[in-house]
Parts: structure tokens; sequence; C-alpha cells
């Protein structure tokens, strides 16, 4: 669900676990979230996505591995293009 903040909850949760990684709408409304960090962080900030923002409602979380992306190593941000 977008407009509720939901980037930002997790830009700032991601920030607070010192991942590395984005945030990002996508055009058929779900938000993409792309983490790099500790195993032990990934799994609480995974939890916390779970629950999301005081005001958003979580429909599902899917997770999924991906590929090491060097071009986020050393910053979490907020990408506003597809």
């Amino acid at each position: 669900m977008q407009g509720v903040g939901y980037r930002n909850f997790a830009e700032w949760v991601a920030r607070g676990l010192r991942l590395e990684g984005y945030v990002r709408n996508l055009r058929n409304g779900s938000v993409e979230v792309y983490a790099m960090g500790p195993e032990a962080e990934l799994k609480k900030f995974a939890t916390e996505l779970q629950k999301g923002p005081r005001m958003a409602q979580v429909d599902s979380v899917h997770e999924e591995s991906a590929e090491l992306n060097e071009k986020f190593a050393g910053r979490f941000t907020t990408e506003y293009t597809l």
C-alpha cells in the first residue's frame, strides 16, 4: 500500500540496522525492497517490513534471494525511477 509512508519507514528501519540497498514503489502499487547485510539484521528488517508503519496495512511480504548489487554498497536509498 502506498501513501502511508512505507518507503520512508523502510528506509528508516534499514538505516537503523545498517543495511544497504533501496526501497521503491512499483507501477502495480506494491513496494520493492532490496537489502544487503548480516543475516540477523535482515531477519529483523523482514519482521519490521511485515508490520509496516503505524498507518499501513501490509497485505503480504514476499522474500527471495537476489544477486549482490554493489551499486548500493554503503547506503540505503529511496529510489524514484523504475
